[in-house]
């Protein structure tokens, strides 16, 4: 087989965050079953692909990687630009310097489109397409129906032999291609400059001629999925069904031996069209004739999503999703990176910050972190001198992976319950009171009872011994967001980390110490 693994991305030139129908879809085929991803952005996209991709390539695994917009322009683009050295190499590199894409979204498309037509014509030629309101110089609503008289071509060689293709200058409307490939092209380049593995990927045909790719390569090829007559199952998004069914498609044929004649694309080109596509305009994988036929698609590559083969031979059904703990570990770090705004945490605390992101499963929790400025030195230290850890519940106990540090809970103690009727009180606080004798110097930890943290800051505020450090995450809708707010404010030198607000609980506590200790 030439390819280990084949991977199919629908794109999205959105403006928001979107999944669903007209979303990102991605989906990832090997011998261990599928994986399929709907990202809502481009930034989470790309992150998700690159994990994926350096995975891949530390086991050493050839990857056939296909995107579903078009790679080049047609011939004379780049000149008339006035760029030089490789045409399509240095569209791309244009592309990718103009280009403005944020975390959410946001991009200026319309704007380098704008650009690109006051340079080739100065006018409103050859893209065309914008929004209602967006009312920008050099870029028209309509179609300017200008190519013949404006010296460079609506459709590419290979948007000829495809009947449905769009023109890549096409930017809005039903198939505007012309979006998808100006934030798409500088995702590829990204992807194909990564230093990690810049010598092993290689962009077809630019870089590999129109010709089966040599062994041990990672490639990136434009595909279009509309080349196959894909049925999505009931209630599957139709581009979900689409990267599914094209993955698979590619992997039977590797498996077939018939995946290599479709790089060659179609034998009768002249050696000049040749030229121009291996150069300037690019091919789509899998056409490989005039007047491109829809390619049929075998009963396994059409199926429904979401089963093995194994599950369809079976009739037992099963799930594509990750089970390499490792890759998930990488995955969601590098989610919490893409999405979290870790610039206002200093170097010491945003580890910290990103562990309690992943606990939650929500990196919007991070606005309402606050610590104190020596707090992860103090429990740094008090941990790796062996501390006692005392805690308000026994899931918080659960939770906190390290030894050999002593870890107290008082709360089901006979005494603990005797204390809280006699001081008609709860249990959370009375337990409370029984750590007297263990708090100097200690670890405190709670996850649960925003009582514990009120009669924690009382004992201190009349003389108790103060602990080392206070990890102050009690959850609920009463008491929570106050007593947090009063461990923030209490002063007296005591150090601590906290959730302002009433989110927290036993998880994010346990998982508060282990991030401290993982780095003592």
């Amino acid at each position: 087989m030439m390819f280990d693994a084949f991977v199919m991305v629908d794109w999205s030139a959105a403006t928001v965050p979107r999944t669903g129908r007209d979303s990102i879809w991605i989906c990832w085929n090997d011998k261990g079953g599928e994986r399929l991803e709907n990202p809502p952005t481009r930034h989470a996209a790309k992150s998700i692909l690159a994990d994926w991709l350096a995975a891949a390539v530390q086991r050493r695994e050839r990857v056939l990687i296909g995107f579903d917009f078009p790679f080049g322009y047609p011939a004379g683009f780049a000149a008339r630009l006035g760029l030089s050295g490789p045409p399509w190499r240095a569209v791309w590199d244009e592309i990718a310097s103009l280009l403005h894409d944020s975390e959410e979204n946001g991009n200026n498309r319309f704007n380098i489109a704008a650009e690109f037509n006051r340079r080739v014509s100065n006018g409103c030629f050859p893209f065309w397409g914008r929004p209602p309101g967006f009312d920008i110089p050099f870029l028209g609503p309509k179609h300017h129906r200008a190519h013949e008289s404006g010296g460079l071509a609506e459709r590419r060689l290979v948007d000829l032999h495809i009947p449905s293709a769009q023109p890549c200058w096409k930017l809005l409307g039903t198939g505007s291609v012309g979006g998808q490939a100006l934030t798409g092209i500088p995702v590829v380049r990204a992807l194909r400059d990564d230093p990690r593995w810049i010598d092993r990927v290689r962009i077809w045909p630019f870089e590999t001629g129109l010709q089966p790719p040599e062994q041990g390569a990672v490639v990136v090829a434009e595909v279009y999925p509309s080349l196959w007559a894909v049925s999505p199952a009931e209630g599957e998004p139709k581009d979900a069904a689409q990267v599914r069914s094209v993955a698979r498609f590619f992997a039977e044929s590797d498996r077939a031996g018939e995946l290599a004649a479709l790089f060659a694309g179609d034998p009768s080109l002249t050696p000049e069209q040749r030229f121009r596509v291996e150069t300037e305009e690019a091919w789509t994988l899998g056409v490989t004739a005039a007047r491109q036929r829809p390619i049929r698609l075998s009963r396994n590559a059409a199926e429904g999503a979401g089963r093995s083969q194994a599950g369809e031979a079976s009739g037992v059904r099963s799930y594509a999703y990750i089970r390499d703990p490792a890759e998930i570990s990488r995955r969601s770090f590098a989610l919490i990176r893409e999405e979290a705004d870790l610039a206002r945490f200093p170097r010491h605390i945003e580890p910290l910050a990103v562990r309690l992101a992943h606990a939650a499963g929500d990196s919007a929790i991070l606005g309402d972190l606050e610590w104190s400025t020596g707090a992860v030195a103090a429990g740094r230290k008090a941990l790796a001198a062996g501390a006692p850890i005392l805690v308000d519940a026994a899931m918080v106990a659960a939770g906190i992976m390290i030894e050999p540090n002593p870890i107290i809970c008082t709360l089901r103690d006979a005494e603990t319950a005797q204390l809280a009727a006699a001081e008609r009180t709860t249990r959370s606080a009375a337990a409370v009171e029984r750590w007297r004798p263990h708090l100097p110097g200690a670890v405190v930890v709670i996850g649960n009872a925003p009582t514990a943290l009120f009669r924690l800051l009382e004992l201190l505020a009349s003389g108790a011994p103060k602990p080392a450090l206070v990890l102050g995450f009690p959850v609920g809708f009463v008491g929570a967001a106050e007593a947090k707010a009063a461990l923030a404010d209490f002063g007296h030198g005591l150090e601590f980390i906290t959730l302002r607000g009433r989110r927290g609980g036993s998880a994010l506590a346990a998982a508060t110490v282990n991030a401290l200790a993982s780095t003592v």
